[in-house]
């Protein structure tokens, strides 16, 4: 394009100048709107119910007159910092800076680096939301300005996010309040985001600042001139990244504390930093997204300089609709067997079983460098290299894993190829931390990271893994279906492999499965219990021995014996028939009735007792108590039931189960001692750690709930740390059992494995994930080394 004459590059400056000034006034006449949503959302924080101490009604009425009386000053105090940002927008270039001296330096305060985090993690979210709009205006303005936007630039979401938090402190508003309103606050700023890019697009269209020309013309000429200078164009593109990524830097030096202070709620620390265990997993997700940003940011600069039609042509080949064109020469490398790295493997591996699978990571790993070097050279554009250097820097890293075992590190590299081909036509695979093939992988890995590598050679477990590998090996055009498929499958082998290994874990998640049944089941029997009797006329004390002590026999009984066995069946005709001998008799011949059937009765309501456990002087008490309130009804004191109803309750009894409903149990009362009597098994090599009523976060809960099964942890039990896997759960995950590689089991209760988790007693080994780790890894390497990338 040509030169433009001095009086066309100023219009065109004044032209972006006008822009940012519109953008910026858009933000500050949607403010309003935004706190007045904010405020709505504490009224509805505030109707619904909750345990956590944080959104209680005390604290969320603290919260409401806190926001009420400085919601102004927060913004004003935005308005007044917005309209500051409008001089970082200014394309002058800044004076040079003297070297700086000892005496030049400041220490930044901890509140300053959590804020400066917190505003970039809520623009990193928002940049997901606004990309296509500040796509669209990013282009245009570069071209008016002939530069990028700076890093400070008003345009940019991290510059007006970290505006309205540093207002938001100005305000003198907290942190606890900010927590509460993430979500919506998000929400609220995504379409006014949106609104002010489209509205700056709308005025630069109508003053005409660029056509499609133009614009097509400038990035081509941008474009060739980055191809004359590769390791350039790679260190500005991990400018790039830097800034989207947001302040991982600054994370890691604020410590847990801040890391905890910039959390959303779906991700705040219960217990605040005092609680080890849940930092330490929001700290990991947080790294992890800040790893998504920074990649994302990352490829979006490599595609930007060379798309040709604009955001949409970016979207499509980084975006979300689809995957990048992967060019025919690349296309066929990918799919022409067999790879390097197989090579490799079936060329080193001997073929006697003592081989040490430690000799052979080498020459896999120097396969990886080799077939990705290989694939680069056939690629055709700099978005395919990048791409193969990020995955094959990835899979170097998993490589490099020590806690991995040797030998499945080897059947990991394998995965490079088939997740390349994935990476490649599937850009969720950069944004998203539940893809299907980031997913395998970690899993896979997570299981394996406690166990040495002679300890886990020949397993049903290290048989599996290759099984996984070589199905996604025989279905190279599938992409993510595969890993999905695969994925399942081994989730289901884990189910039954982790609990399998054991005599020890077989037998305890027999036991812990009656557990949860037999307590299932006496919750559903009470509720039965009290339908049927809601409108009889029955002695309280005899309502409440059936509520709370016999629909305990009748569960024990259906568990031990089975719902049909003569036992059963005997204990529910003793509850119709201490119903019936309970109310009043008022012929001769009822109470000669009571009277014959009366020792059948007290023997079977001893043998229900026994059975569930309760025995001696509290038996004695119990028997007596019921034959007193059955003598009363001699005396007429009570009221008739009808003998209809009697009937009814007959029939309703022996079809019992047939009206049970599937409810998940509360806590219960549980210890070694009860499930050695309950089911008459040996409890001597189990910890059981039972409830014990601590208050847990709801948010730990939920973590806990969704923990998976196979990963790590290091459990400190009584002061004494061991590494456990989290082997099985209950069908209503109100029971959990970990197992150490000797053999001993711990059997948690839901709330006190939340509570574990919340006092960092139970932490994880890998909270991070392999592919996390390994794309922070690859990325070190690109700041690093950044030339690498487009060679």
């Amino acid at each position: 394009m040509a030169v433009a004459p001095s009086h066309h590059r100023t219009w065109q400056k004044k032209l972006a100048r006008e822009a940012r000034l519109r953008f910026v006034g858009g933000l500050c006449v949607g403010l309003p709107g935004v706190a007045a949503r904010l405020r709505a959302e504490l009224l509805q924080i505030m109707a619904r119910p909750s345990t956590d101490p944080a959104r209680s009604h005390v604290a969320l009425s603290a919260a409401i007159a806190e926001f009420d009386s400085r919601q102004q000053a927060w913004l004003d105090s935005a308005n007044k910092l917005l309209r500051q940002s409008l001089l970082a927008g200014e394309p002058a270039p800044e004076p040079v800076a003297a070297p700086p001296t000892i005496t030049s330096f400041e220490l930044v305060s901890n509140e300053a680096i959590e804020g400066r985090i917190i505003a970039s993690r809520l623009a990193a979210l928002l940049l997901e939301l606004v990309a296509m709009e500040l796509d669209s205006v990013r282009r245009v303005t570069q071209f008016l300005e002939d530069q990028e936007l700076g890093p400070a630039d008003a345009l940019r979401p991290e510059t007006w996010c970290l505006r309205l938090i540093e207002a938001w402190e100005a305000a003198g508003l907290s942190r606890k309040t900010l927590d509460l309103l993430w979500t919506p606050m998000l929400e609220a700023l995504a379409p006014m985001g949106i609104s002010g890019y489209t509205a700056v697009r709308r005025f630069y269209d109508e003053q005409g600042a660029a056509t499609e020309d133009e614009l097509r013309s400038y990035r081509i000429k941008r474009s060739e001139s980055e191809r004359h200078a590769p390791a350039a164009a790679a260190a500005a593109a991990v400018a790039a990244l830097q800034q989207m990524g947001g302040m991982a830097a600054a994370q890691g030096a604020a410590g847990a504390a801040s890391g905890a202070a910039s959390m959303p709620s779906g991700l705040m620390p219960a217990g605040g930093v005092g609680a080890p265990g849940w930092v330490a997993m929001g700290a990991a997700r947080q790294k992890n997204q800040g790893v998504l940003a920074q990649l994302r940011g990352f490829l979006q600069n490599v595609a930007g300089g060379r798309s040709n039609g604009g955001p949409t042509s970016v979207r499509a080949s980084l975006g979300e609709a689809g995957g990048y064109v992967i060019s025919p020469a690349l296309q066929h490398a990918l799919v022409s067997p067999p790879t390097a790295i197989q090579s490799a493997w079936f060329h080193t591996a001997p073929a006697d079983d003592d081989f040490d699978p430690r000799q052979v990571v080498a020459p896999v790993a120097l396969a990886v460098r080799q077939q990705s070097s290989a694939l680069k050279s056939v690629a055709s554009s700099d978005e395919e290299k990048a791409i193969i250097e990020i995955i094959a820097l990835m899979f170097q890293s998993i490589l490099n894993e020590d806690r991995i075992p040797a030998g499945i590190r080897i059947w990991f590299a394998r995965l490079q190829v088939p997740v390349l081909r994935v990476a490649l036509a599937e850009p969720a695979f950069f944004n998203d931390t539940e893809h299907p093939a980031r997913q395998l992988i970690d899993r896979m890995g997570a299981c394996v990271l406690g166990f040495e590598s002679a300890a886990l050679n020949g397993t049903t477990l290290e048989s599996e893994v290759k099984r996984v590998v070589q199905v996604i090996e025989q279905y190279p055009d599938t992409g993510s279906r595969v890993f999905q498929l695969v994925l399942k499958e081994f989730q289901k082998f884990l189910e039954k492999h982790l609990t399998g290994q054991t005599p020890t874990a077989r037998e305890l998640v027999s036991l812990a499965q009656q557990i949860e049944q037999k307590e299932t089941l006496a919750i559903q029997y009470t509720i039965q219990l009290r339908d049927m009797l809601l409108e009889m006329p029955v002695d309280s004390d005899v309502r409440e021995f059936l509520f709370k002590q016999w629909s305990d026999v009748l569960a024990m009984s259906a568990i031990r014996f089975g719902a049909e066995h003569e036992n059963t069946q005997k204990f529910k005709k003793a509850a119709l028939d201490l119903v019936w001998s309970a109310s009043a008799k008022p012929s001769k011949e009822e109470r000669a009735r009571v009277i014959r059937q009366l020792p059948l009765l007290q023997t079977v309501l001893r043998q229900g007792l026994t059975l569930s456990n309760i025995v001696g002087e509290r038996q004695d008490e119990m028997i007596k108590s019921l034959m007193d309130i059955v003598a009363e009804a001699f005396l007429a004191k009570t009221n008739e039931i009808p003998q209809e109803h009697i009937i009814a309750l007959a029939e309703r009894l022996a079809h019992l189960e047939d009206a049970l409903d599937d409810v998940v149990t509360e806590e219960y009362p549980l210890s070694a001692e009860s499930i050695e009597l309950m089911l008459g098994i040996d409890t001597s090599h189990i910890q059981v750690i039972a409830d014990d009523g601590a208050l847990v976060q709801p948010e730990v809960m939920e973590w806990a709930k969704n923990l998976s099964l196979g990963n790590w942890f290091m459990l400190d039990h009584n002061a004494s740390p061991l590494q456990v896997q989290y082997v099985w759960h209950s069908q209503h995950k109100q029971l959990h059992l970990f197992a150490a590689l000797s053999g001993s089991c711990f059997l948690f209760q839901m709330r006190r494995m939340g509570h574990y988790l919340q006092a960092g007693l139970l932490l994880p080994r890998d909270a991070e994930g392999i592919t996390a780790r390994a794309a922070r890894d690859a990325l070190a390497k690109i700041e690093a080394n950044p030339e690498r990338l487009l060679q």
